[in-house]
């Protein structure tokens, strides 16, 4: 080897530092911007307090709600039944998650149309219920008065019966004592007639 030819140096070993996985930004458009999420996913985020409820809408036991997570600038719309996590969709823009909550919420309406239904028809059920026993309550006051009232009517109609027997006797008396009345009469007048034809006729004194 000649002494002026210069040895290559082997070059010098480079340390990498392996990169962290990043959070894959959801696709903008297309069929990707909505995706599934896991229930464990958004339970955990409301537990920690990370979530910003943007929309919301309730009715009976089914609610949906729109929210965001700033971190990672993630929509979720968000499907619950009785206060539990039931569906989860998921989108990197407003835009993919409008429509979700917007079809959860008509999803929340129909399933919660048949307890509006059940709610009406109990309520329904309960006034006729009600009115049936106000109604059957008001029959019965009736039976009684009108019962009071035949037992008045029966007491009247004995009463009457009494006067009339009662009215017939004394009537059926009167027509002898009338009788024997002019008659004791007529023997007075007579007695009395004949008394005055005992007394003398004097002359006035003057």
């Amino acid at each position: 080897m000649p002494k002026n030819e210069e040895v290559p140096l082997a070059p010098s070993s480079t340390r990498v530092t392996p990169l962290r996985p990043a959070a894959v930004p959801l696709q903008q458009s297309g069929k990707q911007a909505l995706q599934a999420a896991q229930l464990a996913e958004v339970e955990w985020l409301v537990q920690q307090g990370s979530l910003s409820t943007f929309r919301t809408f309730q009715s009976f036991g089914y609610s949906a709600s729109l929210m965001f997570y700033p971190r990672e600038l993630i929509y979720y719309a968000v499907l619950y039944h009785e206060g539990a996590v039931w569906r989860v969709l998921k989108a990197g823009d407003i835009d993919a998650a409008e429509p979700a909550f917007r079809h959860f919420v008509e999803q929340a309406m129909r399933l919660a149309d048949a307890e509006m239904r059940r709610a009406h028809l109990e309520a329904q059920n309960e006034q006729f219920s009600r009115l049936i026993a106000e109604s059957e309550a008001q029959i019965e006051r009736v039976r009684v008065d009108l019962h009071r009232g035949g037992e008045q009517d029966q007491e009247v109609a004995l009463k009457q019966q009494e006067v009339r027997k009662a009215l017939a006797q004394l009537d059926g008396r009167r027509v002898p004592a009338q009788t024997q009345l002019n008659k004791l009469q007529r023997q007075r007048h007579q007695l009395d007639a004949t008394i005055n034809e005992s007394v003398p006729h004097l002359p006035p004194i003057r």
